[in-house]
């Protein structure tokens, strides 16, 4: 299987695709029976604290400039907790964690249109005229429009959510046609 080498670490893995591997960046979470699969999640939902000098993220801005989120969870991995400093030192820093500080929640680039990835899953809180800050910044992104939505004059919703329709910004005019 062909790869790249990230950090130097020639056998970086996932432990859900690669058991053997010795260098598993993401792995199973501690509390979880990795050999009974039934009923053994982390599941609901749960906190993300915006951490310390994140104040430039566009996922934070997203979320009307929280400190903290509450999002829904159903997963048993987790960021290898022994790769995060090599990981963000390397640009890759992880700007939402747990409440306890001990997991990932959600990593974003700072000098890239929108790369984010979340622990989360966004899809469970997301409405048609509600969409969760995710993918709302994923399309507005695409359509050229992440500026506009994420901009301190946005109009905000509940949550903090920005506003895509009705008095809000309509992100279907900046999508050329497309539809949502």
């Amino acid at each position: 299987m062909a790869r790249a080498i990230i950090l130097g670490i020639k056998d970086a893995s996932s432990e859900e695709f690669e058991t053997l591997s010795t260098q598993h960046m993401i792995k199973f979470m501690p509390e979880i029976d990795a050999k009974t699969m039934g009923g053994n999640m982390r599941l609901g939902l749960r906190p993300t604290i915006f951490q310390k000098d994140s104040e430039w993220s566009k996922m934070r801005k997203l979320y009307g400039s929280a400190s903290s989120i509450n999002e829904r969870h159903r997963h048993r991995y987790e960021v290898n907790p022994e790769h995060v400093d090599k990981l963000a030192a390397a640009g890759l820093p992880f700007i939402g964690k747990d409440d306890k500080g001990e997991r990932m929640e959600i990593i974003e680039l700072k000098n890239h249109p929108f790369f984010v990835g979340v622990q989360f899953h966004p899809e469970y809180l997301s409405r048609v005229l509600r969409p969760s800050p995710p993918y709302l910044g994923f399309v507005a992104a695409s359509a050229g429009m992440l500026d506009e939505i994420t901009s301190p004059m946005a109009a905000k919703g509940e949550n903090g959510h920005a506003v895509v329709n009705g008095e809000g910004h309509d992100i279907v005019k900046g999508m050329n046609g497309v539809m949502i």
